[in-house]
């Protein structure tokens, strides 16, 4: 005599006796800080030398990772130190810090460099994450390139349309004339313009080559159906009038990873 066993319970007799399909797991997004340093006149070099023989090996040290460290093109009137570092997240980040500052290492070399005086003014932070569409950032030394760092700060609502532009269009172009997409970026949750700003990261072989790159980008016709599809669907322009668009050339130091 045979056991008819109906279909349904056949299927779900093999259900049950395969095993489930493994958890996808969520790709963890790092947390990048843009800090900017200021010296006092005449105290940059002993800035830079602390970072250069200490402070960039006592991040390593304590899970900090070093990303770029750079200085404006051409006069640097302000004494100004840019550098970028990464780490998985908020929470590490501040755990970091506080080993990095608790280190005797740390404490030695920070009274060593100011025994003629302080070397910092001021120091500002910004939290940092990748975009959807940013590439990994390869932090790899490729020569004498600069670097432009681009912060647009959008129109009401219009972040979401400025991210599709560039998701869909201009990064591309960008790259058809000659420039390197580095790293895109929106402001932290809980940070001041989380809502309306992007920042990003650009290479070029030099400053003169990226204004020249960008010259040409401005007049591609790509480009500039690209824009006005963008702005009629968002009934005007995606960025702020005034200074919706700022753009500073940055080359590297002697010790930034990233060159």
């Amino acid at each position: 005599m045979r056991l008819l066993v109906p279909v349904a319970g056949l299927t779900a007799a093999l259900a049950m006796l395969t095993p489930p399909a493994p958890a996808q797991e969520k790709k963890a997004t790092p947390l990048y800080e843009m800090r900017t340093y200021y010296s006092p006149p005449g105290k940059l070099d002993a800035l830079h030398a602390r970072f250069r023989d200490h402070t960039v090996k006592l991040f390593a040290k304590h899970g900090i990772t070093n990303v770029g460290y750079f200085v404006p093109e051409g006069e640097n009137k302000d004494n100004k130190l840019v550098y970028f570092i990464s780490f998985p997240d908020k929470a590490a980040r501040d755990a970091s810090f506080k080993a990095f500052a608790a280190d005797p290492a740390w404490k030695a070399a920070a009274a060593a460099s100011e025994k003629d005086g302080k070397i910092l003014t001021k120091i500002e932070s910004v939290f940092l994450t990748p975009t959807d569409y940013s590439p990994v950032p390869k932090i790899e030394a490729k020569g004498n390139r600069v670097f432009e760092l681009r912060t647009y700060t959008t129109t009401k609502g219009n972040l979401p349309g400025l991210d599709a532009r560039f998701r869909d269009h201009t990064m591309k172009l960008f790259e058809k004339h000659g420039m390197t997409n580095v790293v895109y970026w929106h402001r932290a949750a809980g940070q001041p313009g989380a809502e309306n700003n992007l920042t990003y990261l650009m290479a070029h072989p030099s400053k003169a080559a990226g204004l020249k790159a960008f010259d040409a980008f401005r007049m591609d016709p790509d480009w500039l159906a690209a824009r006005k599809a963008s702005e009629d669907k968002a009934g005007g322009s995606l960025t702020e009038a005034t200074n919706g668009v700022l753009s500073e050339y940055l080359v590297p130091t002697d010790y930034s990873p990233l060159k």
